[in-house]
This record gives C-alpha cells, structure tokens and sequence, in this order.
C-alpha cells in the first residue's frame, strides 16, 4: 500500500468539472437505484453537520446502514469514478459557505458496533464517538483511553489523525485497524507499526482512499473507579481551560516542535483577535471560534493572519491542524507555504490521470 500515490486536488478546468459533474451525478442515481433504502441528502448544509456551524451544502452525503451497505457504496462511487470523503463527527474541518458541488460525502455515523473481544481486547466501528468508547472502556475496567473521553471525534477520524490530549494518543492504544483501500475495492487490516502513526498523523491522513471501517484497541486491566476519577479530572481541566460553549473545531494548529501554539499566539497579542464572526478565543488562544455568524472566509482569514504574525514575530511556522475545504483554497500568507490539504473530490485516487503528491 506504501507504493499507492495519492492525488492532489487542484482547481480544475471547466471541461473537467464538467466531467466530474456528470460522473457524480451518474454514481447518485446508481446509488438510489442500487440502495434504495439508504440515507442520500442531496444538496445538504454542511454546517449541520461540523461543530464549526459552518459551511453550504455538498452535493451528496450517504448514511450507510452497516460495513456492508458501505462497501457496495463505495463500489458504486468506484465504478463512476467518484472517491468519497469520510466524515465522522466533523469536529477538525472547515467547509466553505460556497458549498462544495462536486463532493460525495459518506458519513459513519450509524457504524457504531462497540463490544470487547473474547481476548479482552476492544472492538470498536468507525462511527463510535471517542467519548463513547472511553467510556465503555472504564465500565469494562480498561486502562488506556482516559485522555480520549473528552475529545469529540469518532474512532475512525480520530484513527486517522492520531487524536490526542492530555500526553495521551491513540497510537498508545490501538493493536489493529481494518481498513477499505477505496481504488482496490478491498480491505486490509494493518498493525499499530504498519500504521505508521505519528503526531496527528497517520499512513491513513498521508495516502488517498482509505476508509477507515473498524479499530482493535488493547488496554491495560485497571479499577474502574480509578479510571474514571481520572477521567473526571480530564474532562474538568479541558472544561476550565476550553472555550467548549462555542463552536469552534478543536486545535486550530499542530504544535510546534519546541512550541506550544497556544503560548506563541497569545505571546504574539492576537489573544481575542476577530474577523468578522471568527475569534481567536479569549479563553484558549490555540483556538479559534465561532462568535456568531462567521463565514469560512472569516475563520480563513484569522487562521493565515496568526500564522504570518507568529512567523513575524517568533519566527515559528504554524500548521494548520483543521482540515480546510475547498482545496483549492491557496493557504498562502506572508509567512512560509502551508502544506495545502488534499481531499479528492471527483477521480477515485489510482485512476490513470491521478497526479503525483508534491
């Protein structure tokens, strides 16, 4: 799978939207005549469905029922050239106020199998929120996800970025993932190190096409009050320090290797700053929210201002940890390039016109 390139989305021609219009609109109907019972939401506003409450809708977006709805479906997309996005609870991306007319969405919200395995490891669904899963861990007197319950992702986005808090990841936790490689039709199962996780990163964030269906966690025997009182210390901390009454989606940006963002954001005055309805909150300088009413431009524009200021004035590069759609937004500044976010939106990674990652 190493040797599998990814495509980088640019800002196609006209003829070639054209293209993947129709293409898109040939795999929906296949898709309402092949599953029929299936969630489809056309034309939905994506920001009923990111803790950012922001965005206008995409083209499609599919609930399948179970791992084997998912699969045909994603057969179909495959069949008319179509690579769907994943979304789990849209906790980490920005979806622009434009929409996103050529975007097949595939939400696992209803992949939400949770039980322990006969070897005492944990089995857990793409869908399952992180706070779900820690909690089920405790009650089943497992150590290992304390850090987890408080963040507001799902096992199958968190899998992919490495999600942590608190000194804790879930590389540490997880023994195996099972996943979909979208341009094969097939699926995989790796280990922890064929995973090659790092920080909030993965082989799953760094290559295309990879659906993320289910994650084995193993964890160590612990007394369940115990885990839990340290989860409630977890979960009071991040409520005490986190603007969580807002809507915001998380870390704004990774942390600096040396560096804590926060430190050098709140260090640089931009504690508060404002763009429009988008905020550098008052509360966490590391995050950005909500105020009311921001546009996506807005939260844009605040994120590039904080990252030329902070390479200004500490000469530190910050990357952006919130995936921001569309891709071809140019994330440019006057501070260094940023590495841009890819997520394909038409051709299904591995197709003969696929263009190498830069």
């Amino acid at each position: 799978m190493s040797d599998i390139e990814q495509k980088e989305i640019r800002t196609a021609p006209e003829e070639e939207k054209e293209r993947c219009r129709e293409n898109l609109e040939k795999a929906i109907a296949a898709v309402k005549e092949a599953l029929p019972g299936m969630t489809l939401l056309e034309r939905e506003p994506m920001s009923a469905h990111c803790s950012f409450r922001i965005g206008g809708p995409a083209r499609a977006l599919a609930v399948p029922e179970d791992v084997m709805s998912l699969a045909k479906l994603c057969s179909i997309l495959k069949e008319n050239h179509i690579a769907p996005m994943m979304l789990g609870n849209g906790t980490n991306i920005l979806f622009p106020d434009e929409g996103l007319p050529l975007l097949f969405l595939v939400s696992t919200e209803k992949l939400q199998k949770l039980f322990l395995l006969p070897d005492g490891a944990l089995y857990a669904e793409a869908g399952v929120p992180l706070s779900r899963l820690a909690s089920f861990a405790q009650q089943n007197g497992l150590a290992g996800l304390e850090f987890a319950s408080g963040i507001p992702g799902t096992v199958g986005g968190g899998t992919i970025m490495n999600a942590g808090a608190y000194g804790g990841e879930l590389k540490d936790a997880i023994e195996s993932v099972v996943c979909l490689y979208v341009p094969e039709q097939r699926l995989y199962e790796l280990n922890n190190e064929q995973c090659a996780f790092a920080y909030r990163t993965s082989l799953f964030k760094r290559m295309g096409g990879c659906l993320i269906l289910s994650v084995v966690f193993r964890l160590e025997k612990g007394e369940g009050e115990t885990i839990a009182a340290k989860m409630r210390e977890l979960n009071e901390r991040r409520r005490d320090k986190q603007p969580l009454d807002l809507p915001s989606a998380g870390s704004a940006f990774k942390r600096p290797e040396g560096h804590y963002a926060a430190a050098l954001i709140d260090e640089a005055g931009l504690k508060g700053y404002t763009v429009g309805g988008a905020q550098v909150s008052e509360k966490h300088a590391g995050f950005v929210v909500n105020r009311g009413g921001a546009s996506s431009h807005d939260v844009y524009e605040l994120m590039m201002h904080v990252r030329s200021t902070v390479y200004r004035e500490k000469g530190v590069e910050l990357e952006p940890e919130i995936i921001i759609l569309p891709p071809d937004y140019k994330l440019e500044d006057f501070g260094p390039p940023v590495k841009g976010n890819r997520v394909t939106f038409n051709e299904a990674p591995g197709e003969e016109n696929a263009d190498k990652e830069n």
